[in-house]
């Protein structure tokens, strides 16, 4: 299998930068683990017509839509999750 770009949103970029000082590592972490691994343990898809995922991470969750014809994997949200899905 071909390793995937990550390509971050500005909007998910700004939200990351909200958070915490010592869940930013543990978020770029899990997220550079994508390129390699597209559904790791505890990802799940979301319902909607884009094929969209979520991981998470501590209290966050991560939302990220898979571009096949690209090899991209795009961060699409980073929110707490009482706030990530809605």
């Amino acid at each position: 299998m071909d390793s995937y770009r990550i390509e971050w949103k500005v909007s998910a970029s700004k939200e990351l930068s909200r958070l915490d000082r010592s869940t930013i590592p543990r978020i770029h972490e899990a997220v550079s683990h994508l390129a390699v691994n597209l559904f790791p343990n505890g990802s799940c898809g979301l319902k909607g017509g884009e094929p969209t995922f979520r991981i998470r991470v501590g209290d966050y969750g991560i939302i990220y839509e898979i571009v096949q014809d690209r090899l991209v994997v795009e961060i699409i949200r980073v929110r707490h999750r009482k706030d990530a899905y809605g």
